[in-house]
């Protein structure tokens, strides 16, 4: 079956999480998308964690899935022609660099398009290209600090805690891919390329206005405060059963009634405390010990059938051995296992979003260092196998 990106051909320069995953999603959907390394392999591969044969599992074997993989010295000036070569050739670029180094090597959008007007440029970086922090260097965990998240996560009394998952890094990445969508469609109605322009800061901080925390501040001059696993506006926390945790979220008042059946606790209807979200926000520690009690004397399964029967937003609190085997990640193949050299089996993310006449699909594992240079330089470039070794010979690739 056709993807439906099929036809168009990336060059992923891209290193850690941000670009990386753009790329791979574009793979995903059909693109070939080829990603370049310095020779010997970028320098996203000496972080864990390591498969026991010592190869990088996120940045060597996950995020690099689906690709096509070559070797390329993008500081002489060989390398840089070869470099015009390969963007004559491509739809898109994707790069992470800062701003100083996209320029030296010529990845910034004035000279790719100079080389190829219709290319589009997906720009990944912590701050973006215009903005007083354009020089800044910023990862994932940066971009969650400066955007206010931070300051409200946690629990109250401890210390700014960020998120786990580096949704900076992972949301940039949609971004990313959703904005090359964006201008491919314009590119197929003027024939015109352009750069796509992601901040880090740009994609965790819509995240925080989004939910409305910048207009608190600026309609109520509230700061949300920390909270823990409680939420706001409404009624939701995890509590402890007997053999685990379980997170529970009772929005709206048909929710509450069907909650208070579920927990037998109907008397609590009509209590004034509790009448809508906003009172039942504003007394959640009366309701956390009534709640907490109920869970406390039940097992997670029990606790959950009871509560879902009732149609009650609740799960049970998984790590990842109980995720891992969950019907839900098999039926909907989020994680693919792929053959990998010297490693074996290795759980790729599966793919997302679904499409029902296009599907995107997990069927080449991530390259090894180098392994397409002939395929690239020769099939795609027509370089000859003697230029190939002399240019092996010279560090160029």
């Amino acid at each position: 079956m056709e993807k439906v990106l099929q036809g168009i051909r990336v060059l992923d320069f891209s290193r850690y999480g941000s670009g990386p995953y753009c790329g791979a999603l574009l793979a995903d959907m059909g693109a070939e998308v080829i990603k370049v390394e310095s020779p010997g392999g970028g320098i996203d591969r000496q972080l864990g964690p390591f498969a026991p044969n010592g190869e990088n599992i996120v940045y060597g074997m996950i995020l690099a899935r689906n690709k096509k993989g070559i070797t390329l010295d993008l500081r002489g000036d060989k390398g840089k022609e070869i470099l015009k070569e390969l963007v004559k050739r491509a739809d898109i670029v994707v790069e992470n660099y800062g701003a100083e180094g996209k320029k030296i090597m010529g990845l910034d959008y004035e000279s790719l398009s100079e080389i190829n007007p219709s290319i589009i440029l997906v720009s990944i970086s912590g701050c973006g290209t215009f903005s007083p922090y354009a020089e800044k260097l910023a990862f994932d965990n940066i971009a969650q600090a400066m955007s206010g998240a931070m300051c409200y996560g946690g629990f109250p009394n401890n210390p700014p805690t960020r998120a786990s998952v580096p949704y900076a890094d992972f949301s940039s990445a949609i971004y990313g891919a959703l904005g090359a969508m964006f201008a491919l469609y314009y590119r197929e109605k003027t024939g015109k390329g352009q750069m796509v322009d992601i901040a880090l800061l740009d994609a965790a901080f819509s995240m925080v206005a989004g939910m409305g925390i910048a207009a608190e501040y600026k309609l109520l001059n509230y700061i949300r405060p920390q909270q823990g696993n409680q939420g706001y506006y409404c009624f939701t926390n995890s509590f402890e059963a007997k053999d685990g945790w379980i997170m529970v979220m009772v929005i709206s008042n048909p929710i509450w009634r069907r909650f208070l059946k579920a927990i037998k606790r109907e008397d609590l209807a009509q209590d004034p405390r509790f009448i809508d979200d906003m009172a039942r926000y504003e007394n959640r520690d009366v309701l956390n010990s009534i709640v907490g009690e109920w869970v406390s004397q039940r097992t997670v399964n029990e606790a959950v059938n009871l509560l879902e029967e009732a149609r009650i937003p609740c799960g049970k609190v998984n790590n990842i051995a109980d995720i891992i085997d969950d019907p839900h990640i098999r039926a909907r193949e989020m994680l693919v296992e792929v053959d990998f050299p010297g490693v074996g089996l290795v759980p790729l993310s599966g793919v997302v979003p679904k499409l029902s006449e296009t599907p995107g699909k997990i069927e080449r594992r991530a390259p090894l260092i180098g392994e397409h240079n002939d395929e690239i330089y020769r099939g795609l470039l027509g370089f000859k196998k003697e230029e190939l070794e002399k240019l092996k010979k010279e560090g160029v690739i």
